[in-house]
């Protein structure tokens, strides 16, 4: 018997199986065909109207806040669309409102309002300064005391000397850019405060009022100009005293 015989058909056997493998493979089933440009477009409108309905369902609920975004991206994501299409009717409308709505708020954030015992029953509303800012913000504040009534005045920054006012001054306040003078004064007990002499008048003009501008003079920087953005005071919460 020849010796290699055995190495010969063994080696036949590995290429048997070699082959075999090779014509299994050939034989697998082809990678499914892309998608058609119809079905690729039926898709992309079925995601963009499932955004639409949650743009819609924000601007039911009067959300433009939470719809602007929405809407924005839906024009982004899925141009062409009927829906994008839709959106693009109504978005620029609710993005005014979106700002409108946001600006509101920040104008009602400025302002606090506190009922405390301070000597009796006392009811605040007050804002910042928006210029001068920091450290040297001077605070305009609306109080109501059981004891001492109704009172309007600017505190100024703690350290700070106070204001410059001899007497019964005037003060200059410009209100959404028309000038008016008002008369003022110091309180007696000596704080680094000013008063405003007509508060009714002055609560009057603050709930039409936007931004009001005061020419003050202070004992620590001289003449300054003091910026309230008071357009997000709300009357509602600046509350009245009980009626004897």
């Amino acid at each position: 018997m020849n010796p290699s015989a055995p190495r010969i058909t063994s080696r036949l056997a590995i290429l048997a199986s070699l082959f075999a493998l090779i014509a299994a493979c050939s034989q697998a089933p082809a990678p499914p065909a892309a998608p058609s440009a119809s079905a690729q477009a039926a898709a992309k409108e079925a995601a963009a109207q499932k955004e639409f309905k949650l743009y819609q369902q924000m601007l039911d609920e009067h959300s433009d806040e939470l719809a602007a975004p929405v809407g924005q991206e839906i024009v982004r994501k899925y141009p062409g669309t009927s829906a994008a299409a839709e959106v693009q009717k109504s978005l620029p409308e609710v993005e005014a409102r979106a700002k409108a709505r946001s600006e509101h708020q920040r104008l009602a954030n400025l302002w606090y309002y506190q009922t405390a015992n301070v000597d009796g029953l006392q009811h605040t509303a007050s804002i910042y300064s928006s210029e001068p800012s920091g450290a040297d913000r001077v605070r305009l504040v609306l109080r109501r005391h059981v004891k001492w009534g109704q009172s309007v005045y600017l505190f100024a920054p703690d350290g700070s000397k106070g204001f410059v006012c001899k007497g019964t001054c005037r003060i200059v306040l410009h209100i959404d850019g028309k000038r008016q003078s008002w008369k003022a004064y110091l309180p007696k007990t000596g704080e680094p405060a000013m008063f405003i002499q007509d508060d009714r008048r002055f609560l009057a003009m603050l709930e039409k009022a936007k931004v009001i501008d005061m020419e003050v003079v202070t004992r620590d920087r001289g003449k300054e100009n003091l910026k309230f953005e008071v357009g997000g005071f709300d009357p509602s919460k600046f509350l009245p005293l009980p009626k004897k």
